[in-house]
C-alpha cells in the first residue's frame, strides 16, 4: 500500500461530497474508514493528497461520523482583561494571558527524538437516535506511531469503545425506549451554502466496544505524515521558525483565502486557528515551536478565554476558543490547555446557537477529541 488515503475517497458516502467544507469529526470518520480498510484494498485509485485530518499521524484515526460544517465566518472578539464571575468567584484570564503563560511552560521543555512519535487520543461524537427522541454519545480510541524517517511505515490501532447515552435526560428516554443495544444515529449532512438544503445519514452504532485493530501503512510518497496547510515532512516540522512572527508568516505562505478542506471562505485569523489546533495539539514540532504557537494564537483578535474546564476525560484545564458560523448554527471550537506543562489536552466543537431546524440543542459538545498520551518512542505495535 503506497498511500494511505488511497481509500479515503472510496470510502466517503455519497452523501459527502469532497467540495463540501468538512470538519473535524468527518476526516477523522473517514480516515478511521480508510485504515480499517486499507489492507484489503492496495488495489484501489491512490490519493496523493495527506493529512485531511487535523491532529491525527497518517496511521491513526477514531470517530464514527460528525457534522459537515459549511461556509465559515468568525464571529466574536476577545476579552481585553480579567472578567469577573458571579457571586465573587475568580476572575477568567484573557485569552492572551492564558496563551502567553502556556508558551512561557512549553519554552521550558525539553525532548529526545526517538523513532516514532505515538499518540494515544480519544474521540467522542454526539447524535440523536433517528426513530427515538435521545442522543447517543460514541466514542472511540486511536493509537498511532508515525515514523520520525523516511521511508519507514506508520502504524495505527483503533477500537470503536461503543456509546451511551449523552446525558441523564438522554439515558431515561433510552430506557424508556427497552435500552436497546443497536440503533441508528442521525449524522446532519450541510451541503455548501446555496447548493441543497440540511439533510442526514445514517450511521449504524451499538453499545458493546467493538475489537481492536492494527494497521500498518507506508508514508505518502514515503515521507509525508501530516497535513499543515499543505503536505509536510517530519523534517518540515521540526525545522519550523521558533519565533511567533516567522511561524505565521510560514503557515500563511499556504493559505489561499479558503477553508482547509474546501474551497469555501475562510478569514486568515479562523484558518490560522484551526492549523494551530492541530500543531499544538497532535504535531511533533519542537517545544519551542509549540510556545511560538500559542504566542502567534495570542495575537487573533477573535480568540476567546473561556476559563477553567475540565476535558471529556476529566482534567482540569484553562480553554481558549474561536467561533464560527456555519449552516448549522455558531459552533464555538474550544482548546483545553495544561498551563502547568504548557500543553493541549483536547478539542471540542460545541453548539452555541443552533440554526433554525437545526436539531442540535444550544450547548451540545458535538464532539470532542482528548490527547491521553503523545511522546517519542522506539516501539512500535508490531
Amino acid at each position: 500500500m503506497r498511500d494511505v488515503l488511497h481509500t479515503l475517497r472510496e470510502a466517503r458516502p455519497a452523501e459527502f461530497d469532497p467540495d463540501v467544507p468538512v470538519d473535524d469529526g468527518v476526516r477523522r470518520a473517514e480516515l478511521a474508514r480508510a485504515m480499517a480498510g486499507a489492507q484489503a484494498a492496495p488495489e484501489r485509485r491512490r490519493v496523493r493528497r495527506v493529512r485531511p485530518v487535523w491532529g491525527l499521524s497518517l496511521a491513526g484515526a477514531v470517530a464514527a461520523g460528525a457534522i459537515v460544517a459549511a461556509t465559515v465566518v468568525t464571529t466574536g472578539g476577545n476579552p481585553s482583561g480579567g472578567t469577573p464571575r458571579a457571586g465573587g468567584a475568580e476572575p477568567v484570564l484573557d485569552a492572551r494571558t492564558v496563551l502567553l503563560a502556556a508558551a512561557e511552560k512549553a519554552d521550558g521543555q525539553t525532548e529526545t527524538m526517538r523513532a516514532y512519535w505515538h499518540q494515544v487520543t480519544i474521540s467522542s461524537h454526539t447524535y440523536p437516535v433517528r426513530t427515538d427522541r435521545y442522543a447517543m454519545t460514541v466514542r472511540d480510541r486511536a493509537e498511532s506511531w508515525t515514523p520520525s524517517k523516511p521511508g519507514v511505515k506508520a502504524w495505527g490501532l483503533q477500537q470503536n469503545l461503543g456509546a451511551k447515552p449523552a446525558t441523564p435526560q438522554d439515558e431515561a428516554a433510552w430506557r424508556r425506549a427497552g435500552s436497546p443495544a443497536k440503533f441508528e444515529l442521525e449524522v446532519p449532512v450541510l451541503h455548501k451554502a446555496g447548493t441543497a438544503k440540511a439533510r442526514s445519514k445514517t450511521l449504524p452504532a451499538r453499545t458493546a466496544p467493538g475489537r481492536p485493530e492494527v494497521n500498518s501503512a507506508a508514508l505518502v510518497d514515503g515521507d509525508k505524515v501530516f497535513w499543515l496547510g499543505r503536505n509536510v515532512t517530519m523534517r518540515d516540522l521540526r525545522s519550523l521558525p521558533s519565533d511567533p512572527k516567522r511561524l505565521k508568516a510560514e503557515l500563511l505562505r499556504w493559505y489561499k483565502g479558503h477553508g482547509t478542506e474546501s474551497g469555501a471562505p475562510m478569514p486568515a485569523d479562523q484558518w490560522l486557528y484551526e492549523v494551530a489546533h492541530g500543531l499544538v495539539l497532535d504535531m511533533p514540532v519542537k517545544p519551542q515551536v509549540r510556545a511560538a504557537a500559542f504566542r502567534m494564537l495570542a495575537g487573533l483578535p477573535a480568540v476567546k478565554s473561556v476559563g477553567k474546564v475540565k476535558d471529556p476525560q476529566g482534567r482540569p484545564g484553562v480553554a481558549i476558543a474561536m467561533d464560527e458560523k456555519t449552516q448549522a448554527g455558531v459552533i464555538r471550537h474550544r482548546m483545553i490547555l495544561d498551563l502547568s506543562t504548557g500543553t493541549a489536552l483536547a478539542g471540542e466543537n460545541i453548539m452555541l446557537v443552533p440554526a433554525a431546524g437545526t436539531k442540535i440543542p444550544a450547548g451540545r459538545t458535538m464532539d470532542a477529541t482528548v490527547t491521553v498520551t503523545s511522546e517519542w518512542t522506539n516501539s512500535h505495535p508490531g
